[in-house]
C-alpha cells in the first residue's frame, strides 16, 4: 500500500481529481483538506490557501495516478509523491484491494 500526496489550488480541484481517481478505480480512498502553502515560484514568494490530496492505493497504481494528476492538474509542475506504508491492518488491505482490482 502507498499514500500519494499532492497539493491542489483549491478544494474544488482536489474534489475533481479525487473523483477521477475513484471513478477509474485506481485508488480505494481519497482524503482532502484545506492547507496553507508558502514557496518561491519563478523568483517570487507565494503564500496561498489550497488543498492537500492524500490518495490510498497500491504501488502498482502509482504511475496511473501520476499520469492522471499530471494531465488534469492546474499546476504546471504538480508534486506527486508516493509514500510507502509499512503496516496496514489485514481487513483494511483486503478492502483496499477489492476496491481497485
Amino acid at each position: 500500500m502507498v499514500f500519494i500526496y499532492t497539493t491542489c489550488a483549491s478544494m474544488d480541484e482536489a474534489r475533481k481529481l479525487g473523483k477521477l481517481i475513484i471513478d477509474q478505480k485506481i485508488a480505494a480512498c481519497v482524503d482532502m483538506w484545506p492547507i496553507q502553502s508558502m514557496y518561491n515560484w519563478k523568483d517570487k514568494f507565494e503564500d496561498h490557501e489550497g488543498a492537500m490530496l492524500l490518495v490510498t492505493t497500491l504501488e502498482a497504481k502509482l504511475q496511473d495516478i501520476d499520469a492522471l494528476i499530471s494531465e488534469n492538474h492546474s499546476y504546471s509542475t504538480p508534486l506527486v509523491a508516493g509514500v510507502d506504508v509499512r503496516r496496514v491492518n489485514p481487513e483494511y488491505r483486503e478492502w483496499l484491494v477489492n476496491q481497485i482490482i
